[in-house]
């Protein structure tokens, strides 16, 4: 009879977090090293990425920082490189890395974000992280997990992925109208997409890839917002940043060794209405 806890351990396995020094980032690469995984924080951000692994390290754990620019080829080359150098493998690959207002205050609204207006240069920008950068990391890291025949590859995707945001939740009374930029349902559609893809393309192999949705994380939002977005939801609140956490650790993991090309959704019954 097998122990169902230890399908959740992920020791002597190596791990790979984009945008790791982000609000989530921070706290799957934490999970991730809890369960047993070396784990690289990888982000543009390289002292941020470096906090979040020393502090990892100063708890007992295997981590190590990556500066890597997702949208680069290059950049992911060396990156991937490097840990097959320093580890030998790569077995779970999260793509987290995103531009996303609500958890990067470098891409918080600046305009209303209306359409009408929307500028190309930001639609652009916001592609190549989101939809390209997944492409990049994931082909790269994927050359290496056919080479060993077995892998969990995870992307991190949005409620908003799987309908359009209720814009409503984003006014305030006396303010100018603004709204969740355009970009960020299109890619976050993108992801489940590219998900479905990889997943079917990998069909008859240990390779699984799915994705894990979010709902609204708090993330030091205005009192006027989480009173609006939580109203939207079954459970009556945001979640709190650890509530994805035992997801993330569910798909990287032998517990989910039967699961590909499946969306696993933590939103608080957000889209249970």
């Amino acid at each position: 009879m097998s122990d169902i806890f230890e399908k959740f351990s992920l020791v002597g396995r190596v791990a790979l977090v984009t945008g790791g020094a982000g609000l989530l980032g921070k706290e799957f690469c934490l999970t991730l090293a809890q369960a047993g995984a070396e784990v690289y924080a990888a982000d543009l951000n390289y002292e941020a990425a470096k906090t979040v692994a020393d502090g990892l390290v100063q708890q007992g754990f295997k981590a190590r920082a990556l500066q890597v620019d997702v949208t680069s080829p290059e950049s992911v080359s060396a990156a991937v490189e490097t840990i097959t150098r320093q580890s030998g493998h790569i077995d779970v690959l999260v793509n987290s890395a995103a531009m996303d207002p609500k958890f990067d205050p470098q891409h918080a609204q600046t305009s209303s974000n209306a359409f009408e207006d929307y500028p190309l240069k930001s639609w652009q920008d916001a592609v190549n992280v989101n939809l390209t950068g997944p492409f990049l990391i994931t082909q790269a890291v994927a050359r290496q997990m056919v080479k060993q025949g077995k892998g969990s590859i995870i992307n991190i995707c949005s409620t908003y992925g799987l309908g359009g945001p209720d814009q409503r939740i984003y006014e305030k009374p006396g303010q100018p109208k603004t709204f969740k930029p355009v970009y960020y349902t299109v890619t976050k559609a993108g992801i489940l997409g590219f998900t479905k893809y990889l997943a079917t393309y990998y069909a008859n192999t240990e390779i699984r890839v799915n994705a894990l949705t979010p709902g609204g994380v708090f993330a030091g939002h205005d009192d006027a917002f989480v009173k609006n977005y939580s109203a939207r939801t079954v459970l009556g609140r945001m979640a709190h940043k650890d509530e994805m956490n035992g997801a993330l650790l569910y798909l990287a993991s032998d517990a989910s060794s039967y699961m590909t090309g499946g969306n696993l959704v933590v939103d608080g019954g957000w889209t249970a209405w």
